[in-house]
């Protein structure tokens, strides 16, 4: 059951093709747009890792009692993998941004190496300009920090409520942050705030492992999936309609929607699809720009970013030689995924690929 439970599930990758395709949607597009894709897709990064970690772990957790073993030796592994994973790209990245010294990577040359963006962002209530969405990065890294010890040391019989904790812990934070007039930004890239998205994610992966027949029902259920729709866009015209800016329906309640409608996407992801979304996330380019989809997301902020972007950047430069494809919003876009996925390709056959190799020596 346990290998069963930890095979690999190709729509996966689909999935993570979509959440990387909803932020370049929302840093590449301009200001009409105004719809918060890029929240939607950092949430359903969120809400997966909840449920990849969750599902490693508790596989691990499973080989070390019955193995009789210490959780010690799942713990180092897991850290090891996940620095092998994560860190090549994101340090290698930081350097050469440090090198060219571009702003503000100098000045904030500590948060950055301390995966701490979130927090200077909440704290200084300032975004970071072209190394914004590193926050995102540093939200993961947290959780993955204290995470583990929940699943390793808490009773398996107690790991349901305290998921369903994360939830309600995460929303009141926010409510308190809220009303207490702290800006809209720290309740959004604070880590603990972002709780209830791999709070759900946790939940999917434990009943998934567990093979709970009545919760493969509700995930997979077409009317619970249109109604995780409907109150998804529902609460984004409800927010619209009270306000064009930030208010307390998308600074404490959008984010739970968001995770409830990424739930579905990745519950259904990990029971494989049918029909046209089966079509989509198992399509071969789907799989891959989702492989390679970490490497995208560092990237694609550097390549142009709406807001940031000066018009001296070499992709402005080169746009403006480029008028139909720089304006027609279309073209534009697949433009520059099309850059981004050949930097992205060579990044991950040349440095993550051979990198992560490593990890088949730190096995659970």
């Amino acid at each position: 059951m346990s290998a069963q439970n930890t095979s690999y599930l190709k729509q996966l990758d689909g999935i993570r093709f979509i959440a990387v395709s909803l932020v370049l949607i929302d840093h590449w597009s301009d200001e009409k747009l105004k719809l918060p894709l890029g929240f939607l897709g950092v949430c359903l990064f969120f809400v997966l890792s909840g449920f990849l970690i969750t599902r490693i772990l508790l596989n691990a957790k499973d080989k070390d009692e019955a193995l009789n073993r210490s959780h010690g030796f799942s713990l180092k592994q897991f850290f090891i993998r996940r620095t092998i994973r994560i860190f090549p790209v994101y340090y290698l990245t930081i350097l050469i941004l440090y090198i060219l010294n571009v702003p503000p990577v100098r000045d904030k040359i500590v948060w950055c190496l301390t995966y701490s963006t979130n927090i200077y962002i909440a704290i200084y209530e300032s975004w970071l300009g072209v190394i914004d969405h590193l926050w995102s990065l540093a939200v993961e890294e947290q959780f993955y920090l204290f995470f583990p010890f929940v699943i390793f040391f808490i009773p398996s019989r107690y790991l349901v409520r305290v998921l369903f904790g994360f939830i309600g812990l995460s929303i009141l934070l926010r409510l308190v942050l809220y009303l207490n007039g702290v800006a809209w930004m720290a309740s959004y890239v604070l880590m603990p705030t972002c709780l209830d998205a791999f709070g759900m994610g946790g939940l999917l992966a434990y009943f998934f492992y567990h093979k709970n027949e009545k919760v493969k029902a509700f995930v997979t259920n077409k009317v619970w999936i249109g109604v995780s729709v409907l109150l998804y866009t529902g609460v984004i015209m409800l927010s619209k309609w009270v306000s064009e800016g930030q208010s307390i329906i998308t600074i404490v309640f959008l984010r739970i929607f968001e995770s409830f409608l990424s739930l579905f996407l990745v519950g259904n992801a990990a029971y494989n699809f049918g029909g046209i979304m089966k079509g989509i996330l198992e399509n071969k380019l789907s799989i891959y720009i989702g492989r390679i989809s970490y490497g995208i997301y560092i990237y694609h902020n550097f390549i142009y970013n709406f807001y940031h972007s000066s018009p001296n950047h070499p992709t402005i430069r080169l746009l403006n030689k480029l008028p139909i494809i720089a304006n027609h919003l279309p073209l534009k876009f697949f433009f520059l995924y099309a850059i981004t996925i050949g930097i992205a390709s060579i990044s991950w056959f040349l440095i993550e690929k051979p990198i992560n190799h490593w990890k088949e020596k730190f096995g659970y």
